[in-house]
């Protein structure tokens, strides 16, 4: 059975990082159009900066939680077909809680790339006006590794790929509006089964075979359970 599991920031909300779209999340404090497109970062690249220099240093305070460590122990342990773990998250607690076939669909806050070279590279610290890219040498010239509005999704044949051969999809933490996220559920109708675990109904609830609500962190150590042990 190949497996294709969508994490969102649902998931990484029980490890204390906001999401963007619930109440009283990011985009209800900032307006994206500000800090998260390409014409924001061009008309003021120290604001957008900032934004995810706070973002990249809250990464230090947090801390994978037992949905992502459950996850990282299907990944390791799933050896009865294909496993691909896709995020929406910029976050690096996946990769904290030992997850390997991974995808960043959104980019990750722990990366910078050069608008210079296009080359990308971890980045750990703020990314400051003068810092210089560990590739090319060009300064000045970073941005945060992250997928702005208005552009597209990374790994994206990849993915499609992963879904094309998919006989389950589990989509975790996820609102439902962010496309093409949002259309992964609705692609594999009638191809593949499908299952939703979320807080609470996503909007596209209502496309998935099967429902499971309540905290991931609860939620999905069952989950896996269950398929290890099938």
């Amino acid at each position: 059975m190949n497996l294709v599991v969508l994490t969102g920031a649902g998931i990484s909300a029980e490890s204390g990082l906001a999401t963007f779209r619930d109440l009283g999340g990011i985009w209800s404090q900032v307006r994206l159009e500000e800090v998260a497109t390409p014409e924001a970062f061009a008309a003021d690249p120290a604001r957008v900066q900032g934004f995810y220099n706070a973002r990249r240093a809250q990464l230090f305070r947090v801390a994978p939680n037992p949905a992502h460590l459950a996850l990282a122990r299907l990944d390791a342990l799933w050896t009865r077909g294909d496993f691909l773990l896709v995020t929406q998250n910029v976050d690096d607690l996946h990769e904290r809680a030992g997850a390997r076939r991974l995808l960043h669909m959104h980019g990750e806050l722990r990366r910078a790339r050069c608008l210079a070279c296009g080359e990308d590279h971890p980045w750990l610290e703020d990314i400051a006006p003068h810092s210089a890219c560990p590739g090319c040498g060009a300064a000045g010239r970073l941005r945060p590794h992250v997928v702005w509005f208005g552009e597209m999704p990374l790994h994206m044949a990849r993915i499609q790929e992963a879904l094309a051969g998919c006989d389950l999809f589990v989509s975790i933490g996820t609102s439902g509006r962010v496309w093409p996220a949002a259309g992964f559920v609705a692609e594999l109708r009638g191809r593949a089964r499908t299952l939703e675990i979320n807080l609470e109904p996503s909007e596209g609830a209502s496309l998935f075979d099967e429902t499971r609500h309540g905290p991931a962190s609860r939620l999905v150590p069952a989950w896996v359970e269950e398929m290890l042990t099938a």
